[in-house]
């Protein structure tokens, strides 16, 4: 491991991308703490100790303490996340990005320029709801805005718009210009930050004797145990087989090889978790706005802690995975890709009969990675009700967030080894997708 750290030094390329995508994580990070202008820190802060649970303190933690502190940045990359899943739930029911997204390149680049446009909409969407709720704010009868009115309204909504197009930027550069996904080592690096907050947290339970070693202990085993499963099923894959016929165009042959497709186990990623914690928390945020309405305190009841919040969200986690999976891929399309060059799925007819074996052993696969994800999601929620005042900051959704991008990251930087004759991370072999039966 030592080798291959030092391997990592000696390819320039790597190097400066590693270097680039260290400064524009610095940059994020720092802007994190230039907070909009009017706005009272400390009493923002104190404000969002008491919305932990509801949906603001989920927020906060993919922002990074963005909106604890007040920031520009406190939309963070989320108008980019919400606008890239509507333009692909769009992709399926309208014809035109049905199209574009079969164009190619080009496709691709106008697609991503509708993103972009998304983007700025949500941005002020959203900026304009943060801004409306900052200056109804109020900590024990002092407001958090210095001077409310129309002008501090609109500073705020430019102000946390531009954050975001910003935060865009620098996730699109480290994209072309770094290593890994951008935005979401954005997201990554957000989650992170929080942990060592969740230390200290820790370590006061500990002298204070509310958590005694043995929790300690348990809860490391546990969290330990879960980032190995989590790498574990992420990185199972079923392949299926495709051989391709050989052809003649002019005088070279074409065809003949053999080759696999791929199928995730978890295919529909992190998303309905992130869909499922949304929806379950928005009762309890709807609620701060409510506090007379009993039927309002009820539900918000319900659905924030005990069993039914954990069967609730456990069945949310498996519908939006199904659902998503049947939204990004599409075992048609990929039988009628096969058949138009030639391929097909040995002892399987093309066509038709290709895209029900898919669809049937996609089924499977998708039915094993739900339960997986509810699993992995449910973990902190029986911590957190065994330990009391459990900091517990990498679990559920910020742990697939977090071991996904990594493991990503990972297998980039390995791949530049590999192609300049340096071994990569695992001795004599690559990071690679694990075989599963299905």
């Amino acid at each position: 491991m030592a080798s291959t750290f030092a391997n990592i030094g000696k390819v320039p390329e790597l190097r400066q991308r590693l270097l680039f995508t260290a400064g524009m994580l610095a940059v994020y990070r720092l802007g994190i703490f230039v907070t909009v202008p009017g706005v009272k820190r400390s009493l923002m802060q104190e404000w969002l100790q008491q919305q932990q649970s509801t949906l603001f303190g989920m927020f906060n933690m993919f922002v990074g303490g963005a909106l604890e502190q007040a920031s520009v940045f406190s939309l963070g990359i989320m108008p980019y996340i919400s606008a890239s899943i509507i333009i692909q739930l769009l992709t399926v029911v309208v014809p035109t990005l049905e199209r574009l997204s079969k164009e190619g390149e080009q496709g691709r680049k106008k697609i991503t320029q509708y993103t972009r446009y998304g983007t700025i909409a949500l941005s002020v969407i959203q900026g304009t709801i943060i801004a409306s709720n900052i200056e109804s704010m109020a900590v024990n009868g002092e407001s958090v805005v210095v001077f409310k009115g129309f002008g501090f309204k609109i500073l705020t909504i430019l102000s946390l718009t531009a954050g975001t197009a910003f935060i865009m930027w620098l996730g699109e550069q480290m994209t072309e210009r770094g290593i890994g996904n951008g935005m979401s080592l954005i997201i990554t690096c957000g989650i992170v930050a929080g942990l060592p907050q969740a230390l200290l947290r820790t370590q006061e339970l500990v002298s204070k004797d509310m958590l005694l070693p043995l929790d300690l202990l348990i809860i490391a085993v546990v969290a330990v145990a879960a980032t190995m499963f989590v790498v574990f099923v992420e990185r199972g894959q079923r392949r299926i087989p495709v051989q391709y016929s050989k052809r003649v165009v002019g005088r070279k042959m074409y065809g003949g090889q053999s080759t696999h497709l791929p199928l995730k186990v978890n295919t529909a990623n992190v998303i309905p978790p992130i869909f499922a914690s949304s929806l379950l928390l928005f009762p309890a945020t709807i609620a701060q706005f409510f506090p007379d309405s009993s039927v309002v305190q009820e539900i918000q009841g319900a659905l924030q802690s005990g069993w039914g919040h954990n069967v609730i969200y456990a069945l949310m986690i498996i519908f939006f995975t199904f659902f998503y999976t049947a939204v990004i891929f599409k075992p048609e399309d990929v039988a009628d890709n096969m058949k138009k060059y030639g391929g097909y799925i040995p002892g399987i007819r093309p066509g038709k009969r290709t895209a029900e074996y898919i669809d049937r052993v996609l089924t499977r696969l998708t039915t094993g990675g739900a339960l997986y994800l509810a699993f992995i999601c449910l973990v902190p929620s029986v911590l957190v009700g065994y330990f009391a005042n459990l900091p517990f900051q990498f679990g559920g959704t910020a742990l697939l967030i977090v071991v996904g991008v990594a493991l990503d990251t990972v297998s980039q930087i390995e791949s530049h080894l590999i192609t300049r004759s340096y071994e990569g991370f695992a001795k004599g072999a690559r990071i690679r997708g694990r075989r599963v039966g299905a």
